[in-house]
């Protein structure tokens, strides 16, 4: 299954990688600055450091008496390991003194004041107070190297740990942020025939209103084009029975006054045709009389009473008394906040679409379940999970030859969820092979607040 694009997954994502890329430059910009600070600090160190050796080695060293010649190139013993090394170099650029970390080879350096890098160190010379000789003191690039690499790694090291937190708190952001578009959408998802009540714009951002009102500008839009096709509809199918069922009567009377033949076999074709049409007449007013919400009620009533009514209705007609099975569990009731004559146009259908599409040899069984289920049982071959959807949308049919308008179940599957129930097909029904089962469900909405 293909998953839908988000709009919040992209924000985060986007925010989230700007924030660290910004958070990258800022460190190599501090790095730099860092560099240059760590070698302005370090430089000036250095320059200190030769400029007060110079005088006191020079000192000491001219000062010690009977000094051997040989030992002058001798280092000084180390106590601990040398940031920085020196040598003590006369005139002609030979080693006079030199620390204990100090190259035995002179540095590649000029005898004279200043800075000069090489490779490894970068050296300030200083002349002595006599003139005679030349301090150099050499601070190692490593050292800088690491200083710079610490403190890079100390501005690094944060952002492995804030840049979840990061994704977290833009995350919560994001979402309270996207929150009155959520509340919208699901407004919008709940508008359908039977609730094209406008959206609420009152709590909604700034950003959302111009959505808002297009969205109540199309709904009144909407509802006034439903409302003119369900007038439209009603006004029809109430106009259109009385001359189909005076044409059905004189139709009747020509057959009877009619002998066996041609003309007879077409009158009863034209008696036939009447009735469809008749019967279309009247789903096509039930249909008008779902699409403008006739099954929700505030008001309880016992629709039992309806149930038996009509099955009553049915056993009165001698084509389908047989075929009834009515069956009803002790103590079962049906007290819903139901409209009775949206059952009972739920109910007819159901039943006569069990009496006309199942098979003829299977009785219809009518059951009334303990917890107020009904079901609708009747024999014929099984359909597949695919016609068990398509038969509940309007003007679509099963696999059949029997006559029929196709929206019967549409009419059904309305009505039921304006009561806040459920319609549920299945074929073949539970623990059988074969044949067809309408289960209607209505909740009892007092025993559900009662629980909750």
């Amino acid at each position: 299954m293909k998953r839908e694009p988000s709009l919040i997954r992209p924000l985060i994502l986007g925010i989230t990688g700007v924030v660290i890329i910004f958070w990258l430059i800022a460190v190599v910009l501090s790095i730099q600055v860092m560099r240059h600070e760590f070698d302005e600090i370090f430089d000036s160190a250095l320059q200190e450091t030769a400029q007060r050796l110079s005088a006191l080695i020079v000192d000491d060293f001219r000062h010690v008496d009977g000094a051997d010649p040989e030992d002058t190139e001798r280092p000084v013993p180390r106590r601990s390991r040398e940031y920085l090394t020196y040598q003590l170099r006369d005139a002609e650029g030979g080693l006079v003194l030199r620390s204990a970390d100090a190259s035995a080879e002179p540095f590649d350096a000029p005898l004279a004041n200043g800075f000069h890098d090489t490779d490894r160190y970068r050296i300030y010379t200083a002349r002595a107070g006599d003139g005679l000789s030349f301090l150099q003191v050499a601070d190692r690039l490593d050292e800088r190297r690491e200083a710079v690499r610490e403190s890079a790694l100390i501005l690094l090291v944060p952002l492995l740990v804030l840049a979840p937190a990061c994704v977290l708190a833009v995350w919560l952001i994001v979402r309270r942020a996207m929150r009155p578009i959520d509340t919208l959408r699901q407004e919008i998802a709940t508008k359908d025939g039977g609730n094209i009540a406008p959206v609420d714009a009152d709590q909604l951002p700034r950003e959302l209103l111009p959505i808002a009102r297009s969205i109540n500008l199309l709904l009144e839009r909407l509802g006034s084009a439903l409302d003119a096709e369900r007038e439209f509809t009603a006004n029809s199918a109430h106009e259109l029975r009385t001359p189909i069922a005076g044409a059905l009567a004189q139709t009747q009377r020509l057959i009877i006054e009619l002998e066996d033949g041609a003309a007879r076999r077409r009158a009863r074709q034209i008696e036939a045709s009447l009735v469809g049409l008749g019967r279309l007449a009247e789903k096509l007013l039930q249909l008008s009389r779902a699409e403008a919400g006739i099954g929700g009620s505030d008001k309880s009533a016992d629709l039992r009473k309806v149930l038996d009514l009509i099955v009553d209705d049915f056993r009165r007609d001698s084509q389908s008394a047989d075929r009834l099975r009515y069956q009803v569990a002790p103590g079962a009731t049906l007290v819903r906040n139901a409209d009775v004559d949206g059952f009972g146009i739920v109910m007819r259908n159901l039943i006569e679409n069990a009496l006309i599409h199942g098979d003829s040899a299977v009785p219809v069984t009518i059951s009334l379940e303990q917890n107020g289920i009904v079901r609708i049982v009747n024999g014929g071959a099984p359909l597949s999970e695919t016609e068990l959807q398509g038969i509940k949308k309007r003007f679509r049919r099963g696999k059949t030859n029997a006559a029929g308008s196709g929206v019967g179940l549409a009419i059904v599957e309305s009505i039921a969820v304006q009561m806040g129930g459920e319609l549920e097909l299945f074929s073949p029904p539970l623990e059988a092979s074969s044949g067809f089962e309408a289960r209607l469900t209505i909740p009892d909405r007092d025993q559900n607040q009662y629980a909750s």
